[in-house]
């Protein structure tokens, strides 16, 4: 069994026009929503092996908050660009290079490509809000299989 946490970032500002997009910070609603579902996911007791982000500032500190209250240490954090400016079949590629020894993923970028990605892997036509995770589970003993076999199971939790 695998599951796949998809994660939209937190909540971003836009006071500073001036900041290119990938430096975008969370807003102070961004950091409590974060706060408050890594909580949530601790209390549910979510063990991750691995979680990649996307490299944009919001994606990276929303990563970090919810992998602080999940003892993740987030110099573990992998950035990988393909959750900043990809296509839903580069976050597929992404998805089929991790690990089998990983059971557990989170993926932690933008929406629409996230929301894109539950739609192809669930066939549930979603928009994730910020801060939401959607919990996909296969019954794969390779993430190389992700698309190919039926999912388990789909749930979203909201922050």
């Amino acid at each position: 069994m695998k599951t796949l946490f998809l994660v939209r970032h937190g909540q971003s500002s836009w006071d500073d026009v001036k900041l290119a997009d990938r430096e975008r910070p969370l807003t102070d609603k961004g950091k409590r929503d974060a706060t408050k579902m890594g909580k949530r996911l601790a209390e549910s007791e979510v063990a991750l092996d691995l979680i990649v982000a996307s490299p944009a500032q919001r994606a990276l500190a929303t990563a970090a908050t919810i992998a602080r209250r999940l003892d993740f240490k987030r110099k573990h954090i992998v950035q990988d660009e393909r959750l900043y400016g990809g296509q839903v079949d580069d976050l597929l590629q992404l998805i089929k290079e991790v690990g089998d020894d990983h059971k557990r993923v989170m993926l932690v970028g933008h929406n629409p490509l996230l929301s894109e990605l539950v739609l192809r892997l669930a066939d549930k036509d979603v928009n994730l809000p910020t801060c939401a995770v959607a919990v996909l589970r296969f019954d794969i003993k390779s993430w190389a299989k992700i698309g190919k076999k039926k999912l388990e199971k789909v749930s979203i939790k909201y922050s």
